[in-house]
């Protein structure tokens, strides 16, 4: 397979006002990741052959929240798992891909290569990339992820909304539980939210970046979608993480409130010493799967 694709942004991913909102609001912008050959019928199935199957996330879903089924990949090839997902309902999720695959690791470098040249003074780390390949129809359900997240979407058609990273979208304490990993990143929704989301129809060639801890929820259109999620700390973002972390510590031994820290404040230096000398006291398990696999993807699959 021929090395990743050259450049990521066509005509550069940022002007000014661009540069201003990125990491702060929801921002849209234009990729040319698509065109790549990894991303063809062919191309996926000969990575699923060769991408550890242990590291695939496989889930089925209904329509709430709590319908997700997590399940294990059997006897079946790439080309068959591929025409499987066009076929089911699943949501295949290739945990990790920047470290597991090289081809995929090397796309993940050039996109924060390009992002650090176009944006003065972005500084990211722990960058982390993960292939979505999922049914038509799948849904994710309500939730945030700890990490900042650009979404690169390069197959089907896609609808995602975002919501406000404010009260009553979502409380310090679900945030503080989903940081403190103390549960999953899913959190509690009302359908009279929708009212205040920022809906995108994303198509081929679209990426988005909202801001960390942004809650969102995702319905896909009538065909297999392809996406690129990847994750990012900068110093700003490890310190609310920190700072939040220091918050749910807090609150469990002395009620304290210590809100959504929206905004960098002068109290998150001693929170952000306060939550790496919890790491050293108090050193974080795992979080442990929460679903049992329930099902096998093998060949015959119909979901």
């Amino acid at each position: 397979m021929p090395a990743p694709c050259p450049r990521v942004f066509p005509s550069g991913p940022f002007d000014a006002k661009a540069r201003r909102a990125f990491g702060s609001a929801v921002t849209r912008h234009a990729h040319d990741l698509g065109g790549d050959p990894l991303f063809t019928d062919a191309g996926l199935a000969e990575l699923l052959d060769r991408y550890p199957r242990e590291d695939v996330g496989v889930y089925t879903m209904g329509e709430g929240p709590d319908s997700w089924q997590r399940g294990r990949l059997g006897d079946i090839s790439g080309a068959e798992l591929v025409q499987a997902v066009k076929a089911g309902n699943l949501w295949l999720n290739l945990r990790g891909s920047s470290a597991r695959d090289a081809y995929l690791g090397g796309m993940n470098r050039q996109i924060f290569s390009e992002l650090k040249r176009a944006l003065p003074g972005f500084m990211p780390f722990r960058t982390d990339l993960a292939l979505l390949i999922s049914s038509p129809g799948a849904r994710v359900s309500y939730h945030l992820d700890v990490p900042r997240v650009m979404l690169f979407h390069v197959r089907g058609r896609k609808r995602i909304f975002v919501y406000p990273r404010e009260s009553p979208f979502i409380a310090a304490r679900d945030l503080e539980r989903v940081v403190s990993e103390a549960t999953t990143e899913a959190i509690p929704y009302d359908r009279s939210f929708d009212a205040g989301a920022q809906v995108f129809d994303l198509v081929p060639g679209d990426m988005l970046s909202w801001p960390q801890n942004g809650p969102h929820r995702i319905e896909n259109g009538p065909d297999l979608n392809v996406s690129l999620s990847v994750e990012y700390m900068t110093p700003a973002a490890l310190m609310r993480a920190n700072a939040v972390l220091a918050n749910a510590w807090l609150r469990e031994r002395s009620g304290y409130e210590g809100g959504l820290e929206a905004r960098p404040g002068f109290g998150w230096l001693p929170k952000f010493a306060l939550a790496r000398w919890l790491r050293v006291i108090e050193p974080r398990q795992a979080r442990p799967e929460t679903l049992a696999r329930t099902f096998v993807v093998e060949r015959g699959f119909t979901g």
